[in-house]
């Protein structure tokens, strides 16, 4: 069973947590072309594959729970302590930030649609937040990633 949640976890992380990471960046492409209705899938996107990252946490106490006795693991293995904490500021970040910060450019894209410069100022203002945010998150979620392989 170990090894079920094992993969669980893995296969869970590497297709949900990876286009979490992934899709705030395609958006920023769609920012900068005005193309306000990708930007709002996009966020709807983001959204539910941040929501269903909780999976991957799950699938996590999961292995940690039918570890051998042996690696002693627990909430406090300092490795995994940090892995959570650093795991729940990036969802932080994606759910309160970058995906607030999507849906309101794609609402300034679509209400823009019909202006000469689709892809004006306001819009636009919400780049840097978003690219801002989805780094760090990424950043945030490479760190955890290095933390699990390393397991110092």
């Amino acid at each position: 069973m170990e090894t079920v949640m094992n993969i669980l976890h893995v296969v869970s992380a590497v297709f949900i947590v990876g286009p979490m990471a992934i899709l705030p960046m395609t958006a920023l492409r769609a920012v900068k072309s005005g193309n306000g209705a990708q930007v709002a899938v996009l966020a709807k996107s983001t959204n539910v594959l941040s929501l269903l990252s909780l999976l991957v946490v799950v699938f996590g106490f999961g292995v940690m729970g039918l570890a051998d006795e042996k690696f002693d693991l627990s909430v406090t293995t300092p490795w995994i302590l940090w892995s959570i904490i650093l795991y729940a500021v990036a969802l932080g970040i994606s759910l309160f930030l970058v995906v607030p910060a999507m849906k309101d450019a794609a609402e300034q894209l679509t209400s823009e649609a019909g202006s000469v410069d689709s892809a004006s100022a306001p819009s636009r203002a919400r780049y840097p937040k978003i690219a801002a945010g989805s780094g760090a998150a990424s950043l945030l979620l490479i760190a955890v990633v290095v933390l699990m392989v390393w397991k110092p």
